[in-house]
């Protein structure tokens, strides 16, 4: 697929299940929603950035986005000359209230003053430079059992089988799983799973499902095991973060 020049960062409200099917740029990209959330999909994985995260995507790598819930979404290009600041492959970050007010600046108004824009981007770069990298990052498998695996749970993530179960469909035992998910996958398969679950919840709040319906959907017994999960990977509560969607809404 050949490579696009992206020349200018800008904003626009996206429907829900909006898709930017795969692409590469020559130049850095963030993504950021100030409202809804979104995925990107490259070939090392997805990654899922709610109201208060961004995404980094260098020069090169090829990407998709999925958009769920109206999404007002920001781009920011980095120029590529600018891009070794910032991390080699596709990340996300946390938005810090600067970061934010920053990103939005440089989507919702016109240039006031020569270089306005420049200073601006530095700043952006210089807080993504000192921010920790705080992924919602969903890895995917290449080999073929892992990957009937994943497949299984991508198809029905509220599925609560064990490892043992899913092994069968897989041609797999338990052990040799649990292995490739840590060898290939770099974490565990009860991680993998709770971030998938994770990834679906952070969509079904997004379009305002409630936060019982939300854990019964995903797979948690209860609600508040629901909780803790929920605020262990994305840093707010599920609550906190559906309340915040609707302020930002306003």
């Amino acid at each position: 697929m050949p490579e696009t020049r992206q020349e200018d960062s800008g904003a626009g409200w996206v429907p829900h299940g909006f898709q930017l099917e795969p692409h590469l740029h020559t130049d850095g990209q963030l993504v950021y929603a100030a409202f809804g959330a979104f995925a990107t999909t490259t070939d090392r994985g997805t990654w899922v950035a709610p109201a208060n995260r961004v995404t980094w995507t260098p020069p090169g790598f090829r990407h998709s986005h999925r958009f769920y819930g109206r999404t007002d979404v920001r781009l920011v290009v980095i120029p590529a000359a600018l891009c070794a600041a910032l991390l080699p492959y596709p990340s996300v970050f946390a938005v810090s209230a600067l970061l934010r007010e920053a990103l939005l600046a440089l989507t919702d108004r016109a240039e006031a003053r020569p270089g306005a824009y420049d200073r601006l981007r530095a700043v952006v770069i210089d807080e993504l430079a000192v921010t920790p990298e705080q992924s919602l990052h969903l890895p995917e498998p290449h080999d073929d059992r892992l990957r009937t695996v994943t497949d299984l749970l991508h198809a029905e993530p509220g599925r609560n089988a064990t490892l043992t179960e899913l092994g069968r469909a897989a041609g797999a035992s338990e052990r040799t799983l649990s292995r490739m998910f840590h060898t290939e996958l770099g974490m565990s398969f009860h991680r993998w799973r709770t971030i998938l679950r994770i990834h679906h919840a952070l969509v079904h709040l997004a379009e305002g499902r409630s936060v019982t319906d939300t854990a019964m959907a995903c797979g948690w017994s209860n609600p508040s095991s629901f909780i803790e999960a929920f605020t262990a990977v994305v840093g707010q509560t599920p609550g906190r973060y559906q309340a915040d969607l609707v302020a930002s809404g306003n």
